[in-house]
């Protein structure tokens, strides 16, 4: 003892033979809890360590004991051993045993056993579902090639995927790989439901985040043939869309070769963002001016629907851009009388420049694609029209005043705006458009809208446009076009689609009172609601979702068909329109395509179809008796009140 302190060295030392032997026991026991923690593999050992360990004590114990069978010789360690491993693995060994000494033994040794067999039993079993759950998360790595991906969910996959699959027929072993934040198998099941046959292609399904790197390493893009973003529900889509589509071209792991990315934008507002984003590896489908367009051209030109849904789906004549070596040095005019087969339309130089309808002088020069109709990319040849074409019959351009239009929309979405702006860049001086509808803030929104030039004078009124005593007061008949659109904003698709199909009832009553032709143009959200919809003769039915799906799947097989509908819709470029076959040519007698064909080269236009009243009633695809990229060589009969289909200017 000094100063009143007292040191006992003997108490210090035990304390500290005592905190070794716990932290010893503690780094055990926590090296046990982690081995455990490993998955079934590490159980599955600890399990055999207890095996062996038993077997060697049972063995060794027989083997210094000398206990044998009643009657038998006294075992050594290895056939003890064997014996007691035995009795481990199959209970049913001990039935044998005679001497109540060795059955003692072997009754410890298989009651161990029973449980350490019952424990791997359960071990393996909680494996197998632990395996089959993260199958069914849908996390694991797709090791496909050449595959299409589909990146977000939406009600357009359904279409997406109808159209691929019809796409994919000629292909070997084509796959499409879908990935969204959604449980694996309810798409499946989904996927099974709404698109039933699916041919030769295959389906894989996969649960993440489009907009996580790694997420997206799972459905294995380096391979990948195309990809498609689609917009998904919930708010702000588009920069969902975007972070996708920057995610795939700025991952550090990316393959050098570019993507082929076709991508959907509602808001033509991100559509710079996007394309900084994406670069040349991305071609945009803005939704709603897709659909807008469209719309607007439909509403303006009976039957035209049919001519966009024929070009854009892979049931029937798609476009192509494909090197055609045989048209070097000559003219656009010449190349475009070379094909009996199919449709000259437009060329894309090697910068990717898409020019629709060049001027017939136009030497082709080495190097450029043609962008052509056809049926399929094995119709695209040569050919030669002879002396098919009856310059008799040809009549010359004719001048057409442009008269005022008067113009009625009913119901109103987002797209309300983009489609008066559209209207607003055709019509001529003194044409009106009145706009009635129902919903939250209309005379606002009517009062915001932005129009071109002066021609097009806008009025509203809030009404409900399912009524027939409101529709009658509107005075129908006295307007030359009538657009019917969705309350997509404020309903859900089916109940909007309800409401439409009220008012087209209620229109066409109107019309047959009046016992006149009114020119009607429906916007219909579900295509399942199209059918239903023929029942009230409107002109058109363009389907929203079906389009902007069928855009994509086109965009993702051609990298340049969003540039090549950017210039179909846009005022400043060729455009699609149906004018009367009397107009080209005498239909006094029966003429070949290569005569319409050659008129309207003539004129500075491409004749790429016709619309044939009698036809209207056999077209087994609804498209209204249109046809695009005939045969030129047949002759047949037109009626005055048919159509032909040009691409042209004005």
């Amino acid at each position: 003892m000094r100063g009143g302190l007292r040191i006992d060295l003997g108490d210090i030392e035990g304390r500290l033979q005592m905190t070794k032997r716990n932290s010893l026991g503690i780094r055990l026991r926590y090296a046990f809890d982690k081995s455990m923690a490993a998955g079934p593999i590490a159980l599955i050992g600890w399990l055999a360590v207890l095996s062996l360990l038993i077997i060697i004590a049972a063995a060794a114990f027989l083997a210094v004991t000398r206990i044998a069978p009643e009657g038998g010789e006294p075992l050594n360690f290895f056939e003890a051993f064997w014996e007691s491993l035995m009795r481990t693995l199959d209970s049913g060994t001990m039935g044998g045993d005679t001497g109540w000494a060795f059955r003692l033994v072997m009754l410890v040794v298989t009651l161990a056993g029973i449980f350490v067999v019952s424990a791997l039993i359960g071990v393996l079993s909680a494996g197998v579902d632990g395996k089959l759950d993260e199958l069914r998360k849908g996390r694991s790595q797709v090791l496909e090639s050449d595959h299409t991906i589909i990146l977000n969910w939406s009600p357009s996959i359904f279409d997406v995927i109808s159209e691929l699959v019809i796409a994919n027929a000629s292909r070997r072993r084509p796959r499409i790989v879908v990935m969204a934040n959604m449980d694996k198998v309810e798409m499946e099941d989904e996927i099974a439901t709404k698109i039933g046959k699916l041919g030769n292609t295959r389906i894989i399904c996969r649960r993440g985040d489009p907009t996580d790197l790694y997420d997206l390493a799972i459905v294995n893009p380096q391979t990948s043939r195309s990809v498609i973003v689609l917009s998904p529900d919930g708010d702000d889509p588009d920069s969902q869309v975007i972070k996708t589509v920057l995610a795939l071209v700025n991952d550090p792991n990316r393959r050098t070769a570019p993507y082929n990315i076709a991508a959907e934008i509602r808001d033509g507002k991100n559509a710079e963002v996007a394309r900084v984003v994406g670069g040349a590896e991305v071609q945009l489908v803005l939704a709603d001016q897709l659909i807008s367009r469209i719309v607007v051209h439909s509403s303006r030109q009976s039957g035209l629907s049919g001519v966009y849904s024929e070009l854009l789906d892979f049931d029937g004549c798609e476009i192509y851009t494909i090197e055609q070596p045989g048209l070097t040095g000559k003219t656009f005019g010449e190349a475009m009388m070379s094909y009996e087969h199919c449709a000259l339309i437009g060329l894309c130089d090697r910068d990717g420049r898409v020019d629709l309808n060049p001027p017939s002088d136009l030497v082709i020069g080495a190097g450029s694609r043609a962008i052509i109709i056809a049926e399929d990319d094995a119709a695209i040849r040569l050919g030669s029209p002879g002396t098919e074409v009856d310059k008799a019959a040809i009549i010359g351009p004719r001048p057409a005043d442009k008269q005022p239009e008067r113009t009625l929309i009913l119901g109103w979405n987002r797209r309300g705006p983009i489609i008066t702006h559209e209207l607003s860049r055709y019509v001529a001086p003194g044409s009106v458009l009145t706009i009635a509808a129902d919903t939250p803030d209309l005379e606002q929104d009517v009062a915001e809208l932005v129009v071109e030039g002066n021609n097009l004078s806008v009025q509203c009124r809030v009404a409900d446009t399912s009524s027939r005593t409101v529709l009658t007061g509107l005075d129908v008949p006295s307007y030359d076009h009538v657009l019917v659109l969705g309350y997509s904003e404020t309903m859900a698709a089916q109940p909007a689609d309800t409401r439409t199909l009220v008012t087209l009832l209620h229109l066409r009553k109107i019309s047959d009172d009046a016992g006149l032709h009114i020119n009607i143009v429906s916007e219909m959200i579900d295509v399942r609601n199209r059918e239903l919809a023929a029942v009230t003769k409107a002109d058109d039915f363009v389907v929203s979702n079906r389009l902007v799906s069928l855009m994509l799947a086109q965009a993702s097989e051609n990298q340049y068909l969003a540039a090549i509908f950017d210039d179909l819709l846009d005022e400043a470029g060729s455009e699609i329109y149906m004018r009367p076959v009397a107009d080209y040519v005498a239909i006094d007698r029966p003429v070949t395509f290569w005569t319409i064909a050659e008129s309207a080269r003539l004129r500075g236009e491409i004749a790429i179809g016709y619309r044939r009243i009698r036809g209207a009633q056999e077209d087994h695809r609804a498209l209204g008796g249109v046809t695009v990229n005939p045969l030129k060589s047949e002759a047949l009969a037109y009626l005055p009140e048919d159509r032909v289909i040009v691409l042209a200017r004005d």
